[in-house]
């Protein structure tokens, strides 16, 4: 038989379904069967960074009631754990899923919840295989658990009056999945387990149904992903999680490999916003004995060689900007550096489509970036069209003054919005945002359901908000004056002192130099102490312009001009406006004609 890498299981559910209770009892699987917790070696489960390596020993041992006699033929199972990642998009290696498998934990008595059926549209996108957890079926009334013990065993031990109760959250599971395009089975009814989806119940508090759920998984993942388990030769290469400052290590990358082999002073190419880095692994560490990765504190302990598939931590020189989410690759050789070093470039590459205007989306992990512009792309209103949303820019990390201030100057209401997927926000972008004058949204959470969800409600109040406002006023087209040795403050927002010359000036019109360049737009109007909304010709006072720079393209003794927009032009050829505001409105036609023949026709 072919040599072959154990399998990569991710963990995903809703919030309280179980998740932590599961990994938690996986984890406690071996210590009976250990001396210490020094004995790892001797066949207890091995916990690595963000990872739980559960032996094959262990597995044959706990499934033998299940297996008949027979033995699984994978070295054992690796669950991917990552706390501060709450995505399994944010799992990525060479463009699809890190995970081979994934089990997906549901309370059977809460059913589907928002990040379930979240988790199955990230299933389905990454045509990753899994199997459901029907977790906490203690809480089913009645319901005899004895720790250990086999679903199967347990299932002949309950009464009917329980297991008619157990049935009918059952088909309710059913129904919701059937819902979602699903065929959902129980595990031990499957004949076809292509085209159905596996249901093993359990309880991860009482320990009971534990076996039928990894031995089912392994089993899945034996029969169907042989190809891929057996992928194991050629240079090594691993999943970057996330960088963290760890004391007594420094700078470290908590990573998954998931091929080949990794040693101590290999030389690596990983991925950075400006392009391919090259640097060597000064050091790899696992945790001492069996701590938590999260509690290890300066208890770790070095290791020279990791073979896939297995979790660790290491150091290496200059990784302060690793792009969490892509992929790490050793160069083996002379002869495959470059090939290599090219791969990683395109990862640097982040593989979204973007347009010239749109919103701004942002996320911790390239994965999780991915994962967000692929739900806003698919987004629907409420009558099931299309959205079609445009997105202008999507980076990885916290948002930052330039994202709010490229945001704020967007022609479009509709795109002053940064959508933020589990990633937060820098404190001087934080200011910029709490201030009163501020138009851009921030919308954001560690749950892309929530995020959709409340975009579309800020669309649609936006939508309503502008139809009533298109109702009331028509935008008349005006010229001002920056006055000489009025400048006030140059920027965020400049505050300057104007003479409008003609026409009239209104709080949140679009500016344009005389040459038709974008020059800001208008965010208040002041007289002395007077707060206005409107100005008009003849008025001198004092206006903020937010999205320009005194100095830089526009400066004192300019002329601007005040931009109307394409819809409001049959309008105000209807209303009887001044000789003034014809010539400017002419003027301004004339200047966006030179982009677009047919404009304001």
């Amino acid at each position: 038989m072919k040599e072959r890498r154990q399998p990569i299981v991710a963990v995903l559910g809703h919030v309280d379904h179980g998740k932590t209770s599961l990994l938690d009892h996986i984890r406690s699987l071996g210590s009976e069967r250990q001396s210490s917790v020094m004995a790892r070696e001797a066949g207890g489960i091995t916990q690595h960074i963000g990872a739980t390596e559960v032996p094959s020993k262990v597995l044959n041992d706990l499934c033998a009631p299940l297996m008949g006699g027979k033995n699984f033929n994978s070295p054992g199972l690796l669950f991917i754990d990552t706390p501060g990642h709450h995505s399994f998009s944010t799992l990525r290696a060479r463009g699809g899923s890190l995970a081979d498998i994934a089990i997906l934990v549901i309370d059977i008595v809460d059913g589907c919840k928002p990040q379930t059926l979240e988790s199955m549209r990230i299933l389905r996108q990454a045509k990753t295989p899994f199997v459901v957890a029907c977790n906490k079926v203690d809480r089913i009334h009645g319901w005899q658990s004895e720790y250990g013990r086999a679903m199967a065993v347990s299932f002949r031990e309950q009464s009917k009056d329980v297991l008619a109760l157990f049935d009918q959250k059952y088909w309710q599971l059913v129904g919701q999945f059937g819902e979602q395009e699903f065929n959902l089975e129980r595990y031990d009814q499957i004949t076809d387990f292509t085209k159905n989806i596996a249901l093993v119940p359990c309880s991860a508090k009482e320990g009971e149904g534990i076996q039928d759920l990894l031995a089912v998984t392994i089993g899945l993942a034996e029969k169907f992903l042989a190809e891929q388990l057996e992928d194991v030769e050629g240079s090594a290469e691993a999943t970057v999680l996330e960088m963290k400052n760890e004391r007594g290590l420094g700078k470290t990358l908590d990573i998954i490999l998931h091929r080949g082999t990794m040693n101590k002073g290999d030389e690596i190419v990983v991925a950075t916003p400006t392009g391919p880095l090259v640097t060597k692994i000064k050091g790899m560490f696992s945790p001492r004995g069996m701590s938590e990765m999260r509690d290890a504190g300066d208890r770790w302990d070095s290791v020279d060689t990791v073979s896939a598939a297995a979790g660790l931590k290491l150091s290496a020189p200059d990784i302060e900007s690793i792009l969490a989410g892509t992929t790490l690759r050793v160069i083996p050789d002379d002869e495959s550096r470059q090939q290599i070093i090219d791969q990683i470039t395109e990862e640097c590459e982040i593989s979204i489509d973007l347009d010239e205007e749109g919103i701004a989306i942002k996320a911790d992990t390239l994965g999780g970036l991915e994962a967000l512009a692929f739900e806003i792309r698919g987004m629907k209103d409420v009558s099931g069209n299309p959205r079609n949303i445009n997105i202008r820019s999507a980076t990885i990390g916290p948002i930052n003054r330039k994202d709010i201030r490229s945001a704020a100057i967007s022609d479009d209401p509709y795109e002053r919005v940064i959508l933020t997927f589990s990633t937060g926000i820098l404190a001087e972008a934080q200011t910029e945002l709490s201030r009163d004058d501020c138009e851009v949204l921030h919308i954001g959470s560690e749950i892309i359901y929530h995020i959709l969800e409340e975009y579309e409600e800020w669309i649609e109040a936006t939508k309503k908000r502008l139809e009533e406002e298109g109702r009331e006023n028509v935008i008349h087209p005006g010229r001002i004056l920056i006055m000489e040795d009025h400048i006030f403050r140059r920027s965020g927002p400049a505050v300057v002192g104007v003479r409008v010359l003609g026409g009239r000036i209104h709080v949140g019109q679009r500016l344009l130099t005389v040459d038709g360049e974008k020059a800001g737009r208008v965010k208040s109007i002041r007289d002395g102490d007077h707060v206005l909304s409107e100005a008009k010709q003849g008025d001198e006072l004092a206006v903020a312009i937010q999205g320009i720079t005194i100095g830089r393209g526009v400066d004192e003794d300019d002329v601007l001009l005040v931009d109307v927009p394409e819809s409001h032009i049959r309008r105000l050829r209807k209303l009887n406006i001044s000789s003034i505001e014809e010539e400017i409105l002419s003027e301004l036609i004339a200047l966006h004609r030179k982009d677009d023949h047919f404009w304001g026709r």
